[in-house]
């Protein structure tokens, strides 16, 4: 059966929903399209990791042009997560290749990483803003961290975004750019995000490109979610300044924490 033929419309429905969402928000697609395509479709969860991983690479690489035309891009920051990242990815893939991803002590694994990661992206997008300020504050009482510190520190946040990516392919978005900002306080927001998903093109596509070789892509599954998520970016990208950022993001955590209970408690 060709690619045309065995065509879902149903995901490309949910691709264009998963879009208008990142467009508006900014969160990382993983953290709407995994659980969606395990909880509403039935997809294994390695599957699910493993399409979710490629499409994010594909879709953040139009990201990555547009931040680095703008200049919104530590190359610093970004080679030091990296330096921890792909390392750490490359392990986890070997680890996922020798496991029987098919025995259910496997794919609970998976899942339950993916409903707490879950359950903390929607913590860090209603409280990021009262987090940030406590750990400022208390950076304050104890005087600035050693340049060489933050570097090592920078290595070790690429090194467990390397391992929540490549399990869950959630985790780059909320978490790193939370922890960057606590890192680097004075550089730009854009910058960080930039940054970010920057990163996030090569880790994704090192997890992606890794799933495909142990044969966990659903190459019917990712054409029909590209064919939508690329027009709801841009919808949602275009929609964003209508709307009440902060409605849309305690909206947005309320249904990823109802989606982590279903994962964590099926």
């Amino acid at each position: 059966m060709s690619l045309i033929e065995s065509f879902q419309p149903l995901y490309s429905f949910s691709g264009f929903f998963v879009g208008m969402l990142v467009g508006i928000t900014g969160v990382g697609g993983g953290s709407l399209m995994t659980p969606l395509l395990v909880l509403l479709f039935g997809v294994h969860p390695a599957t699910a990791v493993g399409t979710d991983l490629l499409y994010a690479a594909i879709t953040k690489t139009a990201g990555t042009a547009v931040h680095g035309m703008h200049g919104r891009v530590n190359w610093k920051v970004v080679s030091l997560l990296a330096s921890g990242s792909v390392p750490a990815a490359l392990a986890m893939l070997w680890i996922m290749a020798g496991v029987n991803r098919e025995s259910p002590a496997v794919a609970h694994s998976i899942t339950l990483s993916l409903g707490c990661l879950l359950l903390l992206t929607a913590l860090m997008l209603i409280f990021r803003g009262q987090i940030l300020e406590a750990i400022r504050k208390w950076r304050g009482e104890r005087g600035t961290i050693s340049p060489r510190n933050i570097a090592l520190l920078t290595v070790i946040l690429g090194l467990l975004l390397g391992i929540l990516v490549t399990m869950t392919s959630v985790g780059a978005g909320a978490l790193g750019v939370t922890v960057l900002l606590v890192l680097y306080p004075q550089t730009d927001v854009r910058e960080i995000v930039g940054s970010d998903i920057v990163h996030a093109v090569p880790l994704t596509l090192i997890g992606g490109m890794g799933y495909w070789f142990i044969g966990e892509i659903n190459w019917t599954m990712l054409f029909a979610l590209l064919v939508g998520s690329i027009p709801g970016i841009v919808a949602g990208s275009l929609l964003a300044p209508r709307l009440h950022e902060r409605s849309v993001r305690i909206i947005l955590a309320v249904t990823l924490a109802i989606v982590a209970w279903k994962l964590i408690l099926p």
